[in-house]
């Protein structure tokens, strides 16, 4: 009994000691905003998306200021599939006719996000969510047409034309007051990525994309995005810890970064544009990726820097 006991408070000790290692970062990041890209895997796992709504949660009670842009790629595409329509995409960007919008509307700002504010409260947070299109929070343009250059199986397959990709909008500028007079509050926005131009058309709007001009429009101390891999892995598949943005060029301009992780990057080199100190992708399957991201030296993905 007293050899369990001796166990049982070393076992305690060693948590104490965790919670001594991350009080440093919780100290530097107090009053702080991190805006976090939820995305891929981690939001249709339910695990997963516990843990990543418990992390949210322990942010804001540590005194940090998190902001929450979700995505909702793979549940758009299943909704498009039961209405019978065929997902395709182009340089990672999804093509938006205008019954896809009505499919994104509804499952981004309707399920998705409201799912998310549920679950945030429901486990002791206080979210509120909002749209793109709310408070004027997010002005948008139609986007341009964008060169066919990545075949694969849901993907535009010719090459060496311009698609036009319907209702996805290019970000003209972020009206950030709703989101500070939130944080001011004591609430967490959620924000899901629509937008809407001057004359009241409603565009989609990439989620990393979007996450990287809120991020720079609040000046945050931290851009994370969570996605399905480690983070930017090289020609060999090795994870690469930290690039600047002159390292993000080369590997563009070498093909290692390609397809769904351009908008990512784009999105972190935008926010670092505009202030924003660092910016991360992590591997959202990996539980309390956030935290460790944050609270640890070592972090567990790639961070990208001026």
């Amino acid at each position: 009994m007293g050899q369990r006991k001796r166990l049982d408070v070393q076992a305690s000790i060693d948590k104490a000691n965790i919670l001594i290692e991350a009080l440093p970062y919780i100290k530097v990041f107090a009053g702080k905003t991190v805006v976090v890209k939820y995305g891929g895997a981690a939001m249709s796992d339910e695990e997963l998306k516990r843990s990543v709504v418990l992390d949210v949660i322990l942010m804001r009670y540590v005194g940090m200021q998190p902001v929450v842009v979700h995505g909702g790629g793979p549940e758009i595409t299943r909704a498009m599939e039961l209405a019978g329509l065929k997902p395709t995409f182009v340089g990672g960007l999804r093509v938006t006719d205008q019954e896809t919008m009505k499919i994104v509307e509804m499952v981004l700002v309707g399920q998705i996000n409201q799912e998310l504010v549920g679950l945030i409260n429901q486990h002791g947070g206080t979210a509120v969510g909002l749209s793109g299109k709310d408070g004027g929070l997010i002005l948008a343009k139609k986007a341009g047409p964008v060169a066919a250059s990545n075949p694969g199986s849901t993907s535009v397959q010719a090459t060496g034309h311009e698609v036009d990709l319907g209702f996805v909008g290019e970000i003209v500028g972020v009206d950030e007051r709703i989101l500070r007079t939130l944080e001011r509050d004591g609430f967490t926005p959620v924000v899901a990525p629509t937008g809407v131009d001057q004359n009241g058309v409603t565009y989609n709007i990439n989620a990393d994309l979007a996450a990287g001009e809120i991020a720079g429009a609040l000046r945050a101390e931290k851009l994370v995005l969570l996605t399905d891999t480690d983070g930017i892995l090289d020609k060999d598949g090795t994870l690469i810890p930290t690039l600047t943005r002159n390292g993000v060029k080369r590997l563009i301009a070498d093909g290692t970064l390609a397809g769904g992780m351009l908008p990512k990057v784009q999105a972190c080199l935008t926010a670092l544009d505009n202030g924003v100190k660092k910016t991360h992708i992590v591997n959202g399957t990996i539980p309390h990726a956030l935290l460790l991201e944050i609270f640890t030296p070592e972090g567990v993905g790639t961070e990208i820097i001026g």
